[in-house]
């Protein structure tokens, strides 16, 4: 099984507004809610795909109801930890104006939840997945997901992580299954400049020295890199395709890469599915259906290997 943790889930609310103006009332030509965070983001690539997973994490009030309601809806198994006081956040996306959003803060998550997610870890058994998306509200300890790896440590559960900076370096020491930083991450980790993928190569490797086992880096228009814990690294440009919404296409990266390997048990299938899957959802209003995304892999060449 599949679990992914969403520590601060959302509503996120998409809207388009035409010629938007500050200062004046602005009216919506198109409108959208959907359940939004990182983790629950794979979880629902992932249904799509027509794999299987449990989505974890907090949520409070009505929103927090309402993120489990949709979340249920389109046959997402939740086991949410539910907070007795505060609210889910309400992100704000402006679909036309490509980055531009408002992200709400989340309500404060008490020791007592926390102590509670713990407990689920336990549940956890040998061969599961446990991915580790986002980053942390002001009330959780900022190393949570390396105290959540050193709970399961020896339980043979493989961790995917999908973060960045410090809470990245730590989780190396637990060996993940996956990370997956994105070319901004990556240059911000070691200071470096990465314009192509070729730039990239030498820093996967070394993420992968440093103790991951399979480092997947998405470098949006310009493609992917994958080194895999075989010793070999691939690369391949992006699909071509127009691009109607980014966000959550790193996530549906991640799901398509666990999709193609759960299927297949081979890297370059997982890394060609993930680069399909991540592709179609950006070309996509929402996450891409199945269709979409064997459309796009219809159209990929096979990646190169070039080591």
């Amino acid at each position: 099984m599949i679990y992914t943790i969403t520590c601060n889930p959302s509503l996120d609310y998409f809207v388009t507004v035409e010629q938007f103006a500050l200062h004046k009332t602005n009216r919506t030509s198109a409108e959208q809610i959907l359940p939004g965070g990182k983790g629950l983001n794979v979880s629902m690539m992932l249904q799509n795909l027509g794999t299987e997973s449990t989505a974890l994490g907090f949520t409070a009030g009505f929103v927090g109801d309402e993120i489990r309601r949709l979340a249920g809806a389109q046959g997402i198994r939740t086991d949410f930890i539910r907070l007795d006081r505060g609210c889910s956040r309400i992100n704000i996306k402006l679909n036309n104006y490509e980055g531009t959003e408002i992200n709400g803060r989340g309500p404060e998550i008490s020791q007592a939840a926390i102590e509670a997610l713990y407990l689920r870890m336990d549940r956890l058994q040998p061969g599961d997945i446990l991915v580790m998306a986002g980053s942390m509200p002001a009330s959780v300890p900022d190393d949570l997901y390396a105290r959540l790896m050193e709970r399961l440590s020896g339980r043979e559960v493989l961790f995917v992580v999908d973060t960045t900076g410090e809470r990245l370096r730590e989780a190396l020491r637990y060996r993940p299954f996956l990370i997956k930083p994105n070319r901004d991450e990556l240059a911000d980790l070691f200071r470096a400049r990465i314009h192509d993928r070729a730039d990239a190569v030498p820093y996967a490797l070394r993420l992968r020295e440093m103790g991951a086992r399979n480092v997947l880096i998405s470098m949006a228009g310009e493609g992917a890199v994958l080194a895999d814990e075989t010793g070999a690294v691939y690369e391949s440009p992006a699909p071509k395709g127009n691009v109607a919404n980014a966000v959550g296409a790193g996530d549906s990266m991640v799901a398509g890469f666990l999709a193609g390997f759960l299927s297949s048990g081979e890297f370059c299938h997982a890394f060609v599915r993930g680069l399909a899957a991540g592709s179609a959802s950006a070309f996509s209003e929402n996450f891409a259906t199945k269709t979409e995304v064997e459309m796009v892999l219809a159209g990929l060449h096979a990646p190169v290997r070039i080591i």
